[in-house]
């Protein structure tokens, strides 16, 4: 039987395809719909090559092209997966040139809710083997999502499972979409209380099966932990704490900022999953009394998600705390950050300076690299050279070099900064500054024509300015070679499905700044199945960018006082954190509460 593969598109499903092959397929199709006696939809027709077509519409070059096709040989992937694998093509800008080249309709999940009952009229299994899931089903037409809108042996395996009236019509969706829908509308595979049981009573349940396994015997133990990390990533989690008491283990997660206990497991349980941790992560499984770092590559719905591993002895055993590293929903778009559109425009304005330095500021877990990512792939391109330091590495970035901070070797932050400027780059990316000599180093690459960007913890974009003179930056090199100052902080946003508007009373007027005879309105969470019953869905930024000009330039090298700086930038179309906030609880994104626990307000109240 034809499996389709989990790979967006193939390069042999467009007419580079083996006509005996395509037959044999186009024969199955035609002979189910004789036998039934239905006007079966046909496949789409063959268009041309994709990869060529991607070459003339000026997506992906010949040596690209020729790089894929090599790679394919070798590796036996298909050649949609690799191209986005490669980071030539991003897999949206992949499905809408097959949609058009098949002449199939894309499908947004998105802007969609499907009904469970139509989703379930094909088993799971059917539609996890060949990554299919109807979407619609009406006047006897039934709309199946696909990510391989050729593969006709799973149109006519669904033709089983629907009347024999029934017209199906392909639609185009990408694979790791159509993954998530199948793991949003079917049951999970995977019971932790199940597994949990079979630990305890020794009897395994049959439905239970790693990964979808119907042979072979899995370890109660494997399966529980890694029903724990998927269940974390489907949790948007971005921490797992796995905590030892007395008697018990504690699991929480930290999801949208906020610490949630799971549940808690007898502490029996805990020394096997703590192994099962460290072997998955590289780590010395005898080593209990010193800390350890690992990490983990996990496939989950498609894509691959990055574990960073660490643990602590305490008094009641190894502490292990993981960090969750998610590519596909980390790299967002710069539109997408929620910034406000005055401060996308002002960021854009500072990357249009062709030398200088651009700090971004905030404390731990506030979003920095986030932000810092997201600007580094606005500006990457084939004629740029982009050299990075980091540590550590957490996400890979095509077209980017990306070296990391090793301890106990000459690759510190100093030295790295020396080589990299050897490597001829164009921008420059340092993970931090520490101190006085890299400091000194990322202004003299400024100074040389270089674009640098880093990070810093201060308090807000001005107080970059104090903490470098403070780490030994004189001021006339500052005041010369710094392009602009950004500092974020990350808040919950409601959840748009449930929130609720109600009129702000007169001692939140004062704090919005609004005069209370006009009144305001503000939201308050709820909670709603979609938000999982907690009032919030996802974070937003609230951030001020400080631009530096000539005038504050001139400022910062006669040593300004923080007051004069301030009443210049206000002066000059500066908006602050907590302005930015304050719009931000108008609109309706997040509440009056979570901006007063967010961000300073004390002036305020």
């Amino acid at each position: 039987m034809h499996m389709a593969s989990r790979n967006p598109t193939k390069e042999t499903t467009l007419p580079e395809e083996d006509p005996a092959s395509e037959k044999t397929k186009l024969d199955a199709v035609s002979h189910a719909a004789e036998a039934e006696d239905v006007d079966e939809v046909k496949p789409p027709a063959k268009p041309v090559r994709l990869g060529e077509k991607l070459v003339a519409l000026g997506l992906i070059s010949d040596d690209q092209l020729q790089i894929v096709l090599t790679e394919q040989k070798s590796s036996k992937k298909l050649f949609g997966a690799i191209l986005v694998e490669m980071g030539f093509i991003t897999e949206s800008a992949l499905g809408e040139v097959l949609a058009e080249s098949s002449g199939a309709q894309k499908f947004d999940p998105k802007s969609t809710m499907l009904d469970s009952t139509v989703v379930r009229r094909i088993p799971k299994e059917l539609a996890a083997r060949h990554k299919i899931i109807p979407v619609a089903y009406e006047n006897d037409v039934l709309q199946l999502a696909m990510a391989d809108v050729y593969n006709v042996l799973a149109i006519d395996q669904v033709r089983r499972h629907v009347p024999r009236s029934t017209k199906i019509v392909p639609v185009y969706c990408t694979e790791s979409e159509i993954l998530e829908l199948i793991d949003q509308y079917y049951d999970y595979e995977i019971s932790v209380d199940g597994i949990l049981r079979e630990i305890e009573t020794g009897i395994r349940d049959n439905t239970n099966k790693l990964d979808g396994r119907q042979e072979g015997y899995v370890n109660p133990t494997v399966r529980l932990v890694n029903a724990l990390l998927v269940d974390a990533i489907k949790s948007g989690a971005s921490d797992i704490h796995f905590e030892p008491e007395g008697t018990f283990l504690r699991l929480r997660y930290r999801v949208d900022g906020q610490m949630l206990q799971i549940r808690s497991f007898h502490r029996d349980y805990w020394s096997a999953m703590a192994v099962r941790i460290k072997i998955m992560s590289g780590m010395n499984i005898a080593e209990t009394r010193n800390p350890q770092d690992g990490r983990i590559s996990y496939n989950v719905q498609g894509r691959e998600v990055d574990f960073r591993v660490a643990t602590q002895p305490t008094v009641h055993g190894e502490n292990i705390v993981m960090r969750l590293l998610d590519k596909a929903k980390s790299l967002v778009p710069l539109e997408n950050l929620g910034f406000s559109n005055h401060n996308i425009d002002v960021l854009k304005k500072l990357l249009k300076r062709p030398e200088g330095i651009i700090i971004v500021t905030g404390p731990t877990g506030s979003g920095k690299t986030t932000t810092l990512y997201s600007v580094l792939s606005y500006i990457n391109n084939i004629d740029t050279n982009i050299m990075t330091l980091e540590d550590p590495v957490e996400y890979q970035l095509p077209l980017i070099r990306q070296s990391y901070v090793r301890e106990g070797t000459g690759m510190d932050f100093l030295n790295g900064i020396k080589s990299l400027m050897r490597q001829d780059p164009d921008i420059i990316f340092v993970g931090e500054v520490r101190d006085e000599d890299t400091a000194l180093m990322a202004v003299r690459a400024a100074l040389t024509g270089h674009q640098v960007f880093t990070t810093l913890h201060t308090n807000d974009a001005l107080g970059a300015i104090p903490r470098l003179g403070d780490i030994g930056v004189p001021a006339h090199l500052l005041a010369g070679s710094l392009i602009g100052c950004l500092a974020q902080r990350l808040a919950r946003k409601l959840c748009k499905h449930c929130k609720k508007p109600r009129t702000a009373e007169a001692e939140e007027c004062k704090i919005l700044g609004v005069d209370p005879a006009k009144g305001a309105t503000v939201y308050e969470s709820v909670g709603c199945p979609k938000c999982k019953n907690k009032g919030y869905k996802g974070r937003t930024a609230i951030v001020e960018i400080m631009r530096v000009d000539k005038g504050l330039d001139e400022l910062i090298s006669t040593h300004a006082t923080r007051r004069v700086m301030t009443e210049y930038l206000l002066a000059n179309g500066f908006v602050t954190m907590q302005q930015d906030g304050i719009d931000k609880v108008l609109a309706g994104e997040i509440t009056l509460s979570e901006l007063i626990n967010t961000i300073d307000l004390t002036d305020r109240l």
